[in-house]
């Protein structure tokens, strides 16, 4: 089998020689812990391609464990771009500056007749180098005081930044929820540095030729996306062994590092900051407790709010996972549109399988695109419902809460905490209808009140909402 690979990987490395720039963009998709930056490395090698990370966390130095970062021996094998190159205490750094950077790398790949290979799991990153979805504000370089603005906007409150966003751009504001402050921050430094409110942008990208449901054209019209899924029982598991693995790496000595040289005096200060920058990594913020407390309580204590952080990083890791695949499935699968480009899955529950499963199945698909035709395999299909409205707003008056999404919408109505209010909100309207009845009789009436319905008949109703 794996003579097969290297015979084929052979053929892909010849059929590249020679051919004018119609080489495609590799993008490899996936949750965290399906072995993306694995078959990057693989493929980088067989076709001399290189990698190009879209992670917004790797993108600092330091914290190269709880980042997940390729050691250094892989780089080596494959020349890795976008890696521990900010300085850990930069926190302005946006998708901007990435794909400026990021797309200038692509462009000169490229032009040395080399195929890039983008892979990572920062959603917002990837699209920005697939389609025309930014927009562009003021130019800056980094340390300016330029973003700094934004982030003195985040500190707002919530329900006060979104009423200032209503009233320069109210369809943004509409789709936005109040709490969503990176997000609506964002459009307002849109309309104050452009005049031009951003959901005008965006409309205007999307009218462009080629054009369609997620923003402007395609910026590279040769691309190959392949997304690496798996049984979700057996992903949760890879990913608390990818945690106990970490802890035998030195993780808890990486922690304690990172936080004596740059989060130590910003704690003291009470300035600590876990929402920008590489202070918002998965697997920092979850060991802030143990680490300020580490040294000044008893030994039981420290202990146990080790496991907290260990426990915390296994469910937050997991549910990242989930919100990743639901990324794809959203963003890619659901959505129609010429400018959405097809995905190929590939299957990575049994690792045992991985190269007749992953490594050869990529291989066949990649060299379909260098050759100019349709790969044999399918891309991934869903239905879709071209009638939902994904960033449609809906009031929830009973329970007091903004919901964006007619499916999250459907979902809350049917939630435990709605259906725990409803319930409420029924007691409450049938004890003020007693009090009311029993006020309408008179002192020296000896008959009941009527009854108004079996407890069982109540209860149907609550079910039902009604």
């Amino acid at each position: 089998m794996a003579a097969a690979a290297a015979a084929r990987a052979v053929s892909v490395s010849a059929g590249l020689r020679g051919l004018p720039r119609t080489l495609p963009l590799v993008v490899i998709l996936g949750a965290t812990g399906t072995g993306k930056s694995t078959l990057a490395l693989q493929l980088g090698q067989r076709l001399g391609g290189e990698i190009v990370s879209a992670d917004s966390m790797q993108v600092y130095e330091g914290l190269d464990i709880i980042t997940n970062k390729v050691s250094a021996q892989e780089q080596r094998m494959c020349q890795h771009h976008m890696i521990s190159f900010v300085d850990p205490l930069v926190t302005n750094y946006t998708v901007v500056d990435f794909r400026n950077k990021a797309t200038a790398l692509i462009e000169d790949i490229f032009a040395r007749d080399k195929i890039p290979i983008v892979v990572g799991g920062t959603n917002y990153y990837i699209e920005s180098l697939l389609w025309k979805v930014l927009v562009n504000t003021k130019p800056h370089e980094m340390g300016t005081e330029k973003l700094t603005d934004r982030k003195e906007l985040e500190k707002e409150n919530g329900h006060v930044l979104h009423k200032r966003l209503s009233q320069v751009d109210p369809e943004m504001a509409a789709k936005l929820h109040p709490h969503d402050k990176r997000k609506v921050a964002r459009s307002l430094q849109v309309f104050e540095e452009t005049g031009i409110s951003h959901s005008e942008f965006l409309h205007r990208q999307h009218a462009e030729e080629g054009g369609g449901p997620l923003g402007g054209p395609l910026k590279f019209p040769n691309l190959c996306i392949l997304w690496l899924h798996a049984d979700q029982t057996v992903l949760d598991e890879r990913l608390d062994k990818r945690v106990d693995d970490m802890l035998a790496a030195g993780l808890l000595d990486e922690l304690r590092d990172f936080h004596r040289r740059y989060n130590q005096k910003k704690v003291a200060e009470n300035s600590q900051d876990y929402q920008h920058g590489i202070f918002q990594s998965i697997g920092f913020k979850e060991f802030h407790e143990y680490l300020v407390t580490e040294g000044k309580c008893t030994p039981e204590t420290s202990n146990q709010l080790l496991k907290k952080g260990i426990e915390s990083l296994k469910q937050v890791t997991k549910r990242y996972a989930r919100k990743q695949n639901r990324w794809v499935k959203n963003r890619f699968l659901s959505r129609p549109g010429p400018s959405v480009p097809p995905v190929y899955g590939l299957e990575v529950s049994d690792v045992s399988k991985w190269e007749e499963s992953v490594l050869e199945p990529a291989l066949e698909i990649v060299q379909s695109f260098i050759q100019g035709h349709k790969p044999a395999a399918a891309p991934v299909k869903m239905p879709c419902n071209e009638m939902e409205n994904k960033r449609s707003y809906h009031m929830c008056d009973l329970c007091d809460r903004i919901i964006i999404g007619d499916r999250e919408w459907a979902a809350h109505i049917k939630s435990k905490s709605h259906l725990h209010q409803l319930r409420k909100r029924r007691r409450l309207d049938l004890d003020a209808l007693a009090t009311i009845e029993s006020q309408s009789i008179s002192p020296d009436s000896d008959k009941e009140p009527e009854e108004k319905g079996s407890p069982g008949q109540n209860e149907k109703e609550l079910k039902s909402g009604v």
